[in-house]
């Protein structure tokens, strides 16, 4: 009989997932807060892009590397934030494998996406700022077309092996998720086997990643920096430093509740499980919901335009 069991249950074809465990009790009024930041997420970046597309003006790489931005936040945020409040609100806990792993790749894929797009706005604040008079003919619409491939290309390649491992994996222990998503890790837990391929790969990926986008970013920011200071007035100095200011936003936005979840992950083994799931939630969440208003407030032309949509509507 356990044999039969076990062999029915080495592929599983729906997982349960328990949403935060721990914290049931408290799941609609949870639900309360990631619904206003879900839906100010969806707003935000649709707004974003609409403005973009509709006001010729804001036809430039920095613009466009934002509308990259913005897709990327509503793909990220859509993934995983309608399954994770049907719990909340319907407890409707189960998730057929294959979703879930199309979930976990999705995830995987746009958060490497949304680090590169990162790095691609950098570059655009470098040569805007240390080489400004050869900003148009260096950042052409062919180069941020091949950027923009290039980051998708890189996102959707390392992130192929994740639900890929993953499905290999033989399932015989329970298909019982203590998460809200399909989280990487959470998955590959339940198999019987030894999953440390799964486990390096991640670990790999994040490191190499974040690594290496962060070192670029932080290139490009010195030499800013230094052509920054190197200006005669402290007036020129303050506004060219606040075109950056934005994008500085976006990268703590990103980077600080995505390093703050790796380490309470690998090292917080005496955190509690509930807050290593709302931490895993804020990383996916917080960046897609201040995005849109990092942008919206402190870019004067998307704030014009946005104002003059809503006196015309109104």
């Amino acid at each position: 009989m356990s044999d039969s069991n076990t062999s029915d249950f080495t592929n599983p074809s729906t997982f349960i997932l328990l949403g935060i465990p721990g914290l049931e009790a408290a799941h609609v009024w949870i639900s309360i807060p990631f619904c206003v930041m879900y839906v100010t997420a969806i707003l935000g970046n649709f707004t974003i892009l609409l403005i973009v597309k509709t006001e010729p003006r804001l036809h430039e790489p920095m613009y466009y590397f934002l509308c990259m931005l913005a897709v990327s936040d509503l793909v990220l945020s859509t993934s995983t934030l309608p399954k994770s409040l049907s719990i909340f609100w319907f407890n409707s806990r189960e998730i057929y494998f294959s979703l879930c792993l199309a979930q976990m790749y999705f995830i995987h894929c746009f958060i490497t996406m949304e680090s590169g797009i990162i790095v691609a706005m950098s570059l655009d604040r470098y040569v805007a700022i240390c080489d400004p008079l050869r900003h148009s003919t260096i950042l052409t619409n062919t180069v941020v077309a091949n950027i923009g491939l290039a980051v998708v290309l890189r996102g959707s390649i390392l992130a192929l092996p994740y639900p890929f491992l993953a499905r290999r994996w033989p399932y015989c222990r329970t298909n019982i998720i203590s998460h809200t998503y399909c989280e990487h890790i959470a998955v590959v837990k339940l198999a019987c086997a030894d999953i440390r391929i799964s486990s390096y790969y991640g670990l790999s990926v994040a490191l190499l990643v974040v690594g290496l986008d962060v070192f670029f970013i932080t290139v490009s920011y010195i030499q800013i920096l230094r052509a920054i200071f190197s200006l005669p007035t402290k007036d020129a100095r303050f506004k060219t430093f606040g075109t950056c200011g934005s994008h500085l936003c976006v990268i703590l936005a990103f980077y600080i509740p995505g390093l703050f979840s790796f380490l309470t992950h690998r090292f917080g083994h005496n955190v509690p499980p509930h807050f290593h799931i709302l931490i895993a939630n804020m990383y996916i969440l917080l960046p897609s919901t201040l995005n849109p208003i990092i942008y919206g407030v402190r870019t004067k032309q998307i704030w014009d335009r946005l104002l003059w949509h809503i006196t015309h509507i109104y």
